[in-house]
């Protein structure tokens, strides 16, 4: 049985960017121009949703442009969050019935979010500056988060996002589906491909799989 988790922590200040953030000029430019078409939308740096004192950490790679950067909550509004936060659900890390918006009452137990870059990249395509210029943030949140034991990558560029931010080298923990890192402070690194459209859609990942990778998380929290 999953240990009970008080909601009663005190509350952890962890650096965040300020929502006109300019530390990637690309990015900026971006957010503007989604800004000026789409002036209702979030169109910032996504902060993170879940639980401070959670036990499991997930990372993805950056927002969507209709996901994440139009509702500001990580991978809610696009096609990514369905099976995410549908295998969350089912293990019992999310409550509540996901709709795609940030009004749909899911909450996280034991679990929260945030992405390796907080802003929506244009083409979905980032640039390695623009990871490193993040990093710092995961850096924070990594730190200031002291009872996560379990952190799982999304996808290769959160994975090398993670070592980065640990101060690790990428050569000593191979990104591959399925595998399960130990770490130096004694967190593990848990790696899934990304639970995006393109790889559901291909087969590169299968609800099969990404449950098996966080039934894993489970069994190692139990």
């Amino acid at each position: 049985m999953q240990k009970a988790i008080s909601s009663e922590q005190p509350h952890v200040t962890i650096a965040t960017p300020a929502h006109d953030c300019a530390l990637c000029p690309r990015l900026a430019a971006y957010r503007a121009a989604n800004r000026a078409a789409n002036p209702g939308w979030f169109n910032g740096p996504v902060p993170s949703f879940g639980p401070e004192n959670a036990r499991f950490l997930v990372v993805g790679m950056a927002p969507g442009v209709t996901g994440a950067n139009r509702t500001g909550r990580p991978f809610t509004g696009d096609y990514c969050g369905d099976l995410l936060y549908g295998t969350l659900a089912k293990f019992g890390f999310a409550q509540g019935i996901y709709r795609a918006e940030p009004d749909d009452g899911v909450t996280l137990h034991d679990a929260r979010i945030i992405n390796a870059a907080r802003c929506v990249p244009p083409q979905n395509k980032l640039e390695t500056e623009e990871l490193n210029n993040c990093n710092q943030f995961l850096v924070a949140e990594l730190g200031g988060l002291a009872q996560v034991r379990i952190i799982m990558a999304l996808g290769l560029d959160a994975h090398k996002g993670v070592l980065k931010a640990l101060g690790l080298r990428p050569a000593h923990y191979k990104f591959a589906h399925g595998a399960f890192h130990p770490l130096p402070d004694g967190r593990v690194l848990a790696d899934s491909y990304h639970v995006s459209r393109y790889n559901t859609n291909t087969k590169r990942l299968t609800t099969a799989m990404f449950e098996d990778v966080v039934m894993g998380v489970k069994t190692r929290l139990s």
